[in-house]
């Protein structure tokens, strides 16, 4: 059966319009047509109340929530309860990221993803490989004693999802050409990140097939007159792919606006790098071996310094709009859209147009998420304010 949904301010591609209908048939969208079509009178009516209906969320970048971490149980079970966390705040597609770990449990991560996708858990699109191939010069909270360069097998293993996406961050000095270009060439999506690259080293990756960066300014060489390190060589690369943490903690929004202006539009996204506080009820947890708390909205370990966050990702297109001055169009296809293209799902995922997903997220002027909707199944809400 058809359903039309009406009565809201939804994006297309050619901005808010509130004189339109989104016709839905199971999983995906049929059609988007002037709301007194007559497909659109002819079908099941969803009044959605004069609120915005937006592509679905894409986070690339979570790491867990709903008070669990990936990396203390690498299960389908934790990842169904980060993706229902997460979904109370409009994320309707994620990567589940482990960060450094053994390849043990690289490969349990891998596998529980296989196995959510194959169970069809809600919104799993692929994994996030979060290291291990880091620069101890950049760790981050990340364990340094797990750091080492990729032989064939790590390659292998890295490449071994089926079924998904599989994205790697990486130091791209701490690994051959050889091996990058052999993930590359076996489908892995490769962003630099914790890395002590030069300018120079990072424009060298991108032409390797690197394809943009994880969480720009943060763990990286930065910006200088004389050397621009690598934030300078993701600004400078017209066709690199920068994620962004806006949570108003981890970069400063001066920063985060002169990005956006440096690169071409679509070419900067949300990620919420987002901690087990999201959505949970815990303000305490342990990374790395690390004791880590939830302070003033920011995720610390005990020497003060940031480890992940507690962003959620219509956290984040409120930060956009409010502290970077973006308008809403733009924050929420910073938060779908432009992810959808990185990930290399642009032609399924992102929009609101015809042969898409049914993956919607409906949410009001207080920024409040009322629905999210995943391959046409919708999920009520209601009261999912922002949390950071």
């Amino acid at each position: 059966m058809t359903v039309a949904l009406v009565n809201a301010r939804v994006l297309a591609d050619d901005g808010l319009r509130d004189d339109l209908a989104v016709l839905v048939d199971g999983t995906r969208i049929t059609d988007v047509v002037a709301r007194h079509d007559p497909r659109a009178v002819s079908a099941s009516a969803l009044d959605l109340h004069g609120r915005y209906l937006l592509p679905g969320f894409i986070d690339c970048q979570v790491n867990g929530g709903g008070d669990v971490l990936f990396n203390d149980a690498p299960s389908v079970a934790t990842i169904r309860r980060i993706g229902a966390a997460h979904r109370r705040y409009g994320t309707t597609g994620f990567l589940p990221t482990l960060i450094s770990d053994s390849r043990e449990t690289m490969a349990a991560a891998i596998a529980a993803t296989e196995d959510a996708i194959t169970q069809r858990v809600p919104g799993v699109l692929g994994i996030h490989l979060e290291g291990p191939y880091l620069a101890p010069q950049r760790k981050g909270a990340h364990d340094a004693a797990k750091f080492h360069s990729p032989e064939a097998p790590d390659v292998a293993l890295a490449a071994s999802l089926r079924g998904g996406v599989t994205l790697l961050t990486l130091a791209p000095e701490q690994v051959s050409d050889a091996a990058l270009q052999d993930l590359v060439a076996r489908g892995v999506i490769v962003a630099a990140g914790h890395t002590a690259a030069s300018y120079d080293q990072l424009m060298h990756a991108f032409d390797r097939g690197v394809r943009g960066v994880t969480h720009l300014f943060n763990a990286m060489t930065p910006l200088t007159g004389r050397e621009p390190g690598a934030v300078g060589a993701a600004l400078d690369h017209r066709d690199s792919w920068c994620g962004i943490i806006a949570d108003g903690h981890h970069v400063h929004p001066a920063s985060l606006r002169t990005a956006i202006r440096a690169k071409p539009r679509g070419r900067i996204f949300l990620v919420t790098d987002a901690m087990p506080p999201v959505g949970g009820l815990r303000g305490e947890y342990t990374l790395a071996g690390q004791r880590v708390l939830l302070r003033d909205g920011q995720c610390v370990n005990e020497q003060g310094a940031l480890a992940g966050s507690a962003l959620d990702m219509i956290s984040a297109v409120r930060h956009a709009v409010e502290q970077l001055g973006l308008p809403l169009e733009e924050a929420a296809r910073m938060a779908s859209t432009w992810p959808a293209e990185f990930l290399g799902l642009g032609s399924s995922h992102g929009r609101i147009a015809a042969g898409y997903a049914a993956d919607f997220v409906v949410i009001d002027e207080a920024w409040t998420v009322h629905e999210t909707w995943i391959a046409g199944h919708r999920e009520h809400h209601g009261s999912s304010r922002t949390s950071a």
